[in-house]
Order: structure tokens, then sequence, then C-alpha cells
């Protein structure tokens, strides 16, 4: 069922509430910015090699269109993605919602989760956050950009719920 907002509403399970730290909009900037690079400096390339081959505005198409990606994916898809994830660690199921074309609602029961890690990256380390991903049979499944200490918190808690009466 939906609000109006497309968002998803599961018949009696409360949506998720944490919010990611605000910062997480810096992280996934740079991420962004990073990776359009190599579009933009292929499409510029490009653009110098065909120029005499191609009719007018196809060559500064080829850099333009990279460009204009990168700027949206570097201003825009951010802020939306921090404005609509959020998770819950519950007794029996981890709740995630996230998205930003597609709304994704994901609810993992803790009886699949067989591990729990805390990942870092060099951005995640320079900014000052890391990870938590959760291992069940079909993959893992991530929640991004948590400040140390409440990491360390999510994987623990996690950690704890998944344990066996007879591993306690």
């Amino acid at each position: 069922m939906g609000d109006g907002r497309g968002v998803l509403r599961l018949t009696g399970i409360a949506e998720p509430t944490h919010r990611l730290d605000p910062g997480a909009r810096t992280l996934w900037r740079l991420e962004a910015a990073l990776g359009a690079v190599p579009a933009i400096v292929a499409g510029v390339v490009l653009a110098i090699a065909l120029d005499e081959e191609l009719p007018s505005p196809l060559p500064t198409l080829l850099w333009v269109v990279p460009v204009l990606a990168a700027l949206a994916s570097v201003l825009i898809v951010p802020e939306v993605r921090w404005r609509r994830f959020r998770y819950e660690v519950r007794d029996e199921e981890i709740d995630l919602l996230r998205g930003v074309v597609t709304i994704t609602r994901t609810l993992v029961p803790m009886q699949r989760v067989q591990h729990v890690d805390i990942q870092r990256g060099a951005l995640e380390r320079l900014l000052g956050f890391s990870s938590v991903i959760f291992h069940t049979a079909a993959g893992g499944t991530r929640i991004p950009a948590l400040r140390p200490a409440e990491a360390a918190a999510v994987r623990d808690r996690i950690a704890t719920l998944t344990r066996t009466p007879d591993e306690l």
C-alpha cells in the first residue's frame, strides 16, 4: 500500500525510523564525483578525436552529456538517497528502506543473518564513517555511512540477536 509519496507500507510493521548522519550526502557526492571522472574524460577525448568526423553538435554532446549526468549524480542523487534511507534493527528483523527512483523496503529475518562486519573504505575513513554489512545465504546487505561508535553498536546488536540460545 502506498502513502502518496511512493513509500511502500507493510501492514502491521512500522517503517524504520533511524536516519543516516547528514554527512552521508558528502560521502556519496565524493563517490559520485570520483566515479564520473572517467566518463567525462572519455567524453572529452572522444569529442576531440572525432571533432572533424562528426557533424557539429555531436562532439559537444560527447562531453556535455557526461558532465550533466555527473552534476545530477553529485547534486541531486545523494540528497534524495539520504532523505529516503532509513533502517531499524529489531529483535526479529532488520528493516531497510532505501532508493532514489525505485524505493525498496527490505526485511531480513534475524535467523537468516549468518555474520556481520564493519567495513571502512578510503573515503569513509577520510570522512569518519563506517558501514555495517550483514550477510545471509543470499548475500550481503549494507547499512552505510554510520559513525564508528554507531556502527559498532549496530554490529554488536545484530550479532547478539542472531545468537541461538545454546550460544549464549
